[in-house]
């Protein structure tokens, strides 16, 4: 059965890529090369791909380290039954930091706060998943394989961007809250919470309130600061201009 016109798969992908938080992370178990699955905290590098910090004492970076072939379960955690919600199946290779470290720390800890408190302990690292593919099932005639261009985020241009990214984020939590929540209540149909921003890329922003996450697609690719902060204006008026809709009514 082919998918309907409306689905668009890698849209998302993407979307489930930037707002889990946990996953199930299978790896081969050294000596047997048998399965082994485990559950993980994870966040999303500007282009989407996962990242994850774990320990050099657990079975799976043991198992990385061996072998950093790697599969990667993430789903909707949808109300009622999971099987109808949708999911992933991201498979590649577990990569540990080197040159791009800093990067990878600041965005986990914005996605996981808490984890500060064991980030410097000598036996955590981090490591991110190289995609090979993934397998999206998002229900009845959704069942579709994916290359990586489909589903992570073209970064070539967006150095400007990239760059500004950690200014901008610091910028939006500490001085435009109330875009946060508008972007989130008006523009995303969520509840209201105390919403943060957690990372900007050329496709959208990342917000989270607690261990609920948010991906606000822009309706034009950005690439460098300027082209960012004119689209988070442009956002936010159509937000205000909502909620002035509907106090109308």
């Amino acid at each position: 059965m082919q998918p309907t016109p409306d689905f668009d798969p890698g849209k998302l992908a993407k979307s489930l890529l930037r707002r889990s938080r946990q996953g199930a992370l299978a790896t081969l178990k050294v000596g047997s090369g048998d399965p082994y699955c485990s559950l993980v905290n994870l966040a999303s590098h500007p282009d989407g791909s996962p990242i994850l910090l774990i320990s050099g004492l657990a079975v799976h970076t043991r198992n990385i380290l061996a072998d950093n072939r790697v599969s990667l379960m993430l789903d909707e955690r949808a109300a009622g039954d999971p099987l109808e919600g949708a999911r992933i199946m991201l498979s590649g290779r577990a990569e540990q930091a080197e040159a791009d470290k800093d990067l990878l720390q600041r965005r986990y800890l914005n996605a996981h706060p808490s984890a500060e408190a064991f980030v410097s302990f000598k036996d955590f690292s981090f490591f991110r998943i190289r995609a090979t593919g993934t397998h999206l099932v998002a229900g009845f005639g959704r069942i579709v394989d994916l290359e990586p261009g489909q589903f992570l985020t073209d970064l070539g241009g967006a150095e400007d961007l990239l760059a500004a990214e950690e200014g901008a984020v610091e910028h939006m939590n500490a001085d435009h809250r109330d875009a946060m929540g508008l972007y989130a209540t008006r523009l995303l149909g969520a509840a209201e919470g105390d919403w943060r921003c957690t990372g900007c890329d050329p496709e959208g922003l990342d917000m989270q309130d607690g261990q609920t996450a948010l991906r606000l697609d822009f309706p034009e690719r950005v690439t460098n600061g300027t082209a960012l902060r004119k689209m988070l204006v442009r956002l936010a008026g159509e937000a205000r201009t909502r909620v002035d809709q509907g106090a109308s009514l």
